[in-house]
């Protein structure tokens, strides 16, 4: 190695991407239309070792479910992750390096689908004109990134549906066609 400290010599005028001249198949997994999945379960130390493996051409996904090496079931479906995500939120521990942290990055699939039922059910008790400006912000929002869809669903379900049954909604639209509307005209 040579004598020489301090910055480099010549500053890079571009970043270095994996596979620049190879054209991805944009069906193929880490295309475009199939994106990696998010990573969930580990701590903030190991997701960031991951997504540097994504993000210079180092990460290999799994082909099939890997061994937890805790309860020997195939049960591991994220690439670099020791245990089964079961095993890891019971013993509450990073998935991947299996120390024992605060604050896990991601959620479980069980958490996804009670998110997506509430979102569901917030979908179906809502007026025609709000459901579809909520649907074409989602649909939106997933063509953008998907970690940042879940964050947006939930402040959209907030600002146009609030959790309130169809007939609660019809007393607060104010679309009465009673006579009150005729005492304050003096029609009566």
């Amino acid at each position: 190695m040579g004598s020489r400290k301090g910055p480099p010599k010549h500053q890079n005028k571009f970043a270095w991407k994996p596979n620049a001249g190879v054209k991805i198949n944009e069906t193929e997994v880490g295309g475009r239309f199939r994106p990696l999945s998010e990573v969930t379960g580990v701590c903030l130390r190991c997701k960031e070792q991951i997504e540097w493996k994504r993000r210079y051409g180092k990460y290999k996904s799994l082909t099939e479910p890997a061994k937890c090496q805790r309860c020997s079931k195939r049960a591991v479906r994220q690439a670099y992750h020791n245990l089964c995500p079961g095993c890891a939120k019971e013993q509450s521990v990073c998935a991947k390096c299996r120390c024992r942290v605060g604050r896990i990055v991601g959620r479980d699939s069980s958490e996804v689908e009670a998110e997506q039922k509430l979102l569901d059910e917030a979908i179906k008790n809502a007026r025609e004109r709000d459901r579809r400006t909520l649907l074409r912000a989602m649909n939106k929002d997933k063509s953008k990134s998907s970690a940042k869809t879940t964050a947006n669903e939930e402040n959209k379900v907030g600002e146009l549906i609030s959790n309130i049954s169809l007939e609660e909604h019809a007393e607060l639209s104010g679309d009465d066609t009673g006579d009150e509307g005729d005492e304050d005209l003096g029609l009566n």
